[in-house]
C-alpha cells in the first residue's frame, strides 16, 4: 500500500504542507482552484509506482499558513513556493503536471527556473493575454459577474457560474469515482479554500502577464493539454493559442476541466503517454 510522507517547509512569508508519495524521479502537482495536497489522491496513488510524487497546499489553502495576508498574493509568489519546494526536494529537473491555476504557475516557474523543470505538462491555463481582444474583453466582463456573483449571493452560486464556463460536468466521470458529499469537516475546509481562491488566487491567476519571451525560449519541455469535453471554453481556447505561440500541437485528455479528479485512470495513463512524447519518460 502507497502512504505519503508528510512535511513542512519555511518560505518568504508562509510555512507551505506538503506530502510525499512513492519512488522515482519527481513528479510535481500543481493543483487547480481550491485544491490541496489530497486534491487528487486517486491520481497520485496511480503514478506513485513509477514516480516520487509531490502534492502541497498553496500558500493560505488547508495546512498552509500566511504569516501576514494583507500583500497581494500573484502567481509570481505561488511560483516562487514551487521553486523552494523543489529545491528543498531535489537536485534533479522534475517532472510538473500543472491544472488551470496551477499551470499558470507551472510556466511562470518553467520561465524562471527551467533547470528545475524536466518536463511540464499545462493543463488548462486561462491565459486571457494570449487571446484575441474582443474573447480578452469578454473573458474580463466573465471574471467581473463572477466576482459580484460571489459578493451577492455567496460561494455557491460563484462555484456553480465557474464549474459551467470551465466545461466542468460532474457526470462524466469513472463509473468508480465516489461523489458522496463530504463531511461536515472536509465541506468546511473545502468551502474555506474556495473562499480563499475567489478572494486571492483568482484575481492574481487574471492579472497575470506571460513572459512571452522567456517561455518559447523553453517550449520544448512544455506540452499544452487539455479536456476533450471540456467544451468551448476559456480554458479550451488560452490552451490553443498556447500551443499555437510554442509551436506544439494541444494533446487532449479524456474528460473535462477536473478529468485529473473524474477520471484518474485515464489520465494517468495519458499523462505518462505526454512525458514521453516529450521524449521523456521515469
Amino acid at each position: 500500500m502507497i502512504t505519503a510522507h508528510d512535511a513542512t517547509l519555511e518560505v518568504a512569508g508562509a510555512t507551505l504542507f506538503y506530502k510525499v508519495w512513492g519512488a522515482g524521479p519527481m513528479l510535481l502537482i500543481l493543483q487547480g482552484g481550491g485544491g490541496d495536497a489530497e486534491g487528487s489522491e486517486a491520481l497520485v496513488r496511480l503514478l506513485a509506482d513509477a514516480y516520487t510524487v509531490v502534492t502541497y497546499d498553496r500558500r493560505g489553502l488547508s495546512r498552509s499558513s500566511i504569516k501576514d495576508p494583507s500583500p497581494p498574493i500573484s502567481i509570481q509568489v505561488h511560483s516562487e513556493d514551487a521553486h523552494r519546494l523543489l529545491l528543498a526536494l531535489s537536485t534533479e529537473p522534475a517532472f510538473i503536471l500543472g491544472v488551470s491555476i496551477g499551470a499558470l504557475i507551472a510556466l511562470d516557474l518553467v520561465t524562471r527556473h527551467p533547470e528545475q523543470v524536466r518536463a511540464l505538462v499545462a493543463y488548462e491555463p486561462a491565459i486571457a493575454d494570449l487571446l484575441p481582444e474582443d474573447e480578452r474583453a469578454r473573458a474580463k466582463q466573465t471574471h467581473l459577474e463572477v466576482d459580484e456573483l460571489y459578493r451577492r449571493m455567496g460561494l455557491p452560486a460563484a462555484m456553480k457560474k465557474m464549474a459551467a464556463l470551465s466545461g466542468t460536468n460532474l457526470e462524466d466521470r469513472e463509473p468508480d469515482v465516489d461523489l458522496k458529499p463530504p463531511d461536515s469537516q472536509g465541506s468546511a475546509l473545502h468551502g474555506k479554500n474556495m473562499n480563499f481562491f475567489l478572494a486571492y488566487d483568482a484575481p492574481a491567476a487574471h492579472n497575470y502577464k506571460l513572459d512571452v519571451e522567456a517561455l518559447q525560449k523553453v517550449r520544448l519541455k512544455i506540452l499544452p493539454a487539455a479536456g476533450r469535453s471540456s467544451g468551448d471554453s476559456m480554458p479550451q481556447h488560452s490552451v490553443l493559442a498556447l500551443a499555437k505561440l510554442l509551436g506544439s500541437d494541444v494533446t487532449y485528455f479524456p474528460g473535462g476541466h477536473t478529468a485529473y479528479f473524474l477520471r484518474p485512470k485515464a489520465f494517468a495513463e495519458t499523462l505518462r503517454a505526454a512525458f514521453s512524447s516529450l521524449g521523456v519518460s521515469p
